[in-house]
């Protein structure tokens, strides 16, 4: 891929726009995808794209791509009861942008930015447009990770899934418990986004739209982070 060898180079341009620019035009002409600036914006700086190079060469370990096999090396992912989720969304093909669905074998650098792209921080200099677009980047990526059978829905087995395998580690709570507060939570979803139903009525489950009305007034902005991105040396991935 003729983007990747650029931003790959150890020795990154002072200003990484002229890289991210020829990025958007890659992208652009292979996958239809939106340009990248949207998402990196230009305040990348070559240090941050070094930093995210390193990280991808530890976990790949110095191989042009990366496969699911490779995330078994990050300390921080081996008790988080998630864990699978969290692999999983690294390589949905719906949070690289790409037109087929499914998951990918293994992502190159440039689908490792693209999936880095959704736990940027927030810039000062954002617009009202700006945000809003960000945030729903990034609610859509957690989305991704509910819908597991990628058919556009959150459906109650599916979050009962999720609630299960978060709850997974309190040896005190049974697997009922779990089910309950999932259902409870799927009630309280149909509440906020059909309002009242009638008797013979069934909420079929989440869509995206429906998330977005869910998570209307909390701070996603500053809650999405990788701490394992966070690398000094080698030996030590967080």
């Amino acid at each position: 891929m003729s983007g990747v060898p650029v931003l790959c180079s150890p020795c990154c341009a002072q200003d990484p726009a002229p890289l991210l620019r020829g990025w958007d035009r890659h992208r652009g002409a292979s996958r239809g995808s939106p340009p990248v600036t949207s998402l990196l914006s230009l305040a990348v700086t070559s240090e941050q794209i070094e930093h995210l190079h390193r990280r991808f060469k530890q976990l790949s370990q110095d191989q042009l791509t990366i496969r699911k096999e490779n995330f078994d090396s990050i300390p921080d992912l081996e008790f988080n009861p998630i864990r699978g989720k969290i692999v999983h969304a690294f390589f949905d093909k719906r949070n690289l942008r790409q037109e087929s669905d499914g998951l990918a074998e293994e992502i190159n650098f440039e689908d490792f930015l693209t999936i880095m792209s959704y736990f940027r921080p927030i810039e000062m200099n954002m617009d009202e447009e700006q945000l809003d677009r960000f945030r729903k980047e990034k609610l859509k990526f957690l989305f991704h990770m509910y819908d597991s059978d990628h058919d556009g829905k959150i459906t109650l087995q599916e979050y009962r899934n999720v609630v299960e395998e978060l709850l997974s580690g309190n040896p005190h709570l049974e697997k009922e418990s779990a089910r309950s507060i999932a259902d409870g939570a799927m009630m309280e979803a149909a509440s906020i986004c059909v309002g009242q139903m009638g008797p013979d009525q069934v909420y079929e489950g989440i869509t995206f739209e429906d998330f977005l009305k869910m998570w209307q007034g909390i701070d996603i902005e500053t809650k999405m982070h990788v701490r394992f991105l966070n690398v000094d040396t080698i030996a030590h991935c967080y």
